[in-house]
């Protein structure tokens, strides 16, 4: 790419700019935080608590699901540096529940933190790029896309990231960005935990495109991507990063009674 004066420019060298990574003290989220710094950014990671360790990166205490606090951290954190130039909403999760018996506690709280989280953070954000423009990405999951069952309201909290980012797309551009990742099955640190053992680790990817695990890396690349001048023209597009998606399990069961 090329500036103004027709010198060449690297879009994805972010030096100069403020990037806010929630839910960034691990896994997906840190991949994203480390790599916006690596690209040059000022990067502040938020979580829950600070984590002991050196992360490379600035990191404060922010729950996303308390309005007030999120704030309060990036009114801070605008003042402090005169910009926030993106954000990437990662925070999100959910322990598998039966719908039919999860109580409204805790179905409140998976929606407060994949769903309003991101809109809490995503407008504190707002009238800080209003000034330079900015670009928010908010981590959707594949949940988002298909039946979810034993994360069913994880999945309708997911969608509705999607589409309130698709709405946000509308009514806060042109000058701010918002795009989406539909990410897929990632092996982060806690790999066995979410998808058991090695073997079937290994049956998980074997039903993917790609024939394998995402890593949080290039769950990162592409936030980078999405919020870099080389997606310039990309607002209220959902990137599926996943592998290629899931082979459909009704061609497996026709395979099998075919004897084919």
């Amino acid at each position: 790419m090329e500036d103004a004066q027709g010198m060449s420019v690297d879009p994805l060298n972010f030096a100069g700019r403020v990037v806010v990574v929630t839910g960034a003290s691990r896994g997906i989220g840190r991949a994203i935080a480390t790599r916006f710094a690596a690209a040059g950014a000022t990067v502040i990671g938020f979580g829950r608590s600070v984590p002991a360790e050196s992360l490379g990166y600035e990191f404060q205490a922010c729950d996303v699901r308390d309005p007030e606090a999120v704030r309060a951290a990036i009114d801070a954190i605008g003042a402090a540096h005169g910009r926030i130039d993106a954000v990437i909403n990662n925070a999100g999760g959910s322990p598998e529940s039966d719908a039919a018996t999860a109580s409204p506690r805790f179905a409140e709280r998976v929606i407060a933190l994949n769903l309003l989280g991101p809109l809490y953070v995503a407008q504190a954000a707002h009238r800080w790029m209003q000034a330079n423009g900015g670009a928010i990405v908010n981590i959707a999951s594949v949940s988002a896309t298909r039946p979810s069952p034993g994360t069913a309201v994880y999945a309708a909290a997911k969608a509705g990231l999607v589409q309130l980012t698709r709405s946000l797309a509308q009514e806060w551009g042109p000058t701010v960005r918002l795009n989406s990742i539909i990410v897929g099955y990632i092996a982060t640190e806690d790999v066995a935990t979410t998808y058991g053992s090695a073997d079937a680790q290994a049956a998980i990817a074997d039903t993917l495109g790609l024939r394998r695990l995402g890593r949080p890396e290039e769950i990162a690349d592409a936030a980078l991507f999405l919020a870099s001048p080389m997606a310039s023209y990309v607002s209220g597009a959902s990137l599926a990063a996943d592998g290629g998606n899931e082979w459909p399990s009704f061609l497996a069961i026709l395979k099998a009674h075919s004897g084919k």
